[in-house]
């Protein structure tokens, strides 16, 4: 099994290097034919440069790569590219390229786009913004996925991107869409009490085993509707990692005897009581 990460750095870039030549030199590497994870970091000023600069590149050598299973495109850390920075692209046509990927991720949201989403092998979809648009949210509810078991959306903040509402939302908490799913997140959102409230007792809980709804500024009150559900009761884990409850709440879910993540508490501003996700700009 190989694992293969390629990045540029800010001196290699200045010096000439791109990522189209490191892909190109990657698939004539004898490890080409075994790899089986592929992650992307930064591909040289990815605030201005979208991953249309290698994309081609990728899918051409698409042979080379037989056993490609999971692939991640933007790994960088907010030194490399701050978030909401990233530059990128339709995506679509590198999941044409991969007819048997299983874990697509992908972070930054600035100009992506889905369409025409059908995949009969993707396991897992993750991405990873601080604002997904409305038309990204849309694209995937839409896309067929017959195999997804894992949807992680980081929904954001209208700010950087988030330009949705709850009622676009809620049609991934209805049963049928994604027939094998067992883990969704809808995370990271300033909305998160609201979609905490209509999670509580969505059908969709029956064939979860994990809810993700960390990273957001969930507070008491959608706390409340999720610890009164029978339907979260009997989730294997619940994530509410990164919150705005109260003491009195942790201490509520703690004696409940649930595997449930209450880390990570946070106070709010000031009396405005303004909160924030954990990921945004």
């Amino acid at each position: 099994m190989a694992e293969i990460r390629l990045t540029i750095d800010y001196d290699s870039y200045e010096s000439g290097q791109r990522m189209d030549n490191l892909i190109n030199e990657l698939a004539q590497k004898p490890e080409s034919g075994t790899l089986t994870a592929l992650t992307i970091g930064d591909w040289g000023e990815a605030y201005q440069n979208s991953p249309d600069t290698f994309l081609d590149a990728l899918i051409r050598n698409k042979d080379s790569f037989p056993q490609l299973r999971k692939l991640f495109i933007g790994d960088m850390s907010f030194e490399d590219c701050e978030v909401s920075w990233i530059v990128q692209s339709d995506l679509t046509p590198v999941l044409q390229a991969f007819p048997k990927l299983q874990s697509f991720i992908i972070k930054g949201s600035t100009g992506l786009a889905l369409p025409d989403l059908e995949h009969d092998a993707l396991e897992e979809l993750v991405i990873i913004c601080g604002g997904l648009p409305l038309e990204v949210v849309e694209q995937i509810r839409s896309a067929r996925l017959p195999e997804l078991k894992k949807l992680e959306l980081y929904l954001g903040v209208e700010d950087y991107g988030f330009d949705g509402k709850l009622e676009d939302i809620l049609p991934f908490l209805e049963q049928g869409r994604f027939p094998k799913l067992t883990y969704l997140g809808l995370k990271d959102s300033d909305i998160q009490d609201e979609i905490a409230k209509a999670a509580a007792n969505a059908p969709i809980l029956d064939q979860l085993h994990i809810l993700d709804l960390s990273l957001g500024t969930l507070s008491d009150e959608g706390a409340e509707a999720l610890i009164n559900s029978e339907r979260v009761r009997k989730l294997a884990y619940l994530d509410l990692n990164y919150h705005y409850m109260s003491d009195e709440m942790i201490q509520r879910w703690k004696a409940t005897g649930m595997n449930v993540n209450v880390d990570d508490q946070r106070a709010s501003d000031d009396e405005d009581d303004w909160r924030y996700p954990a990921l945004t700009e």
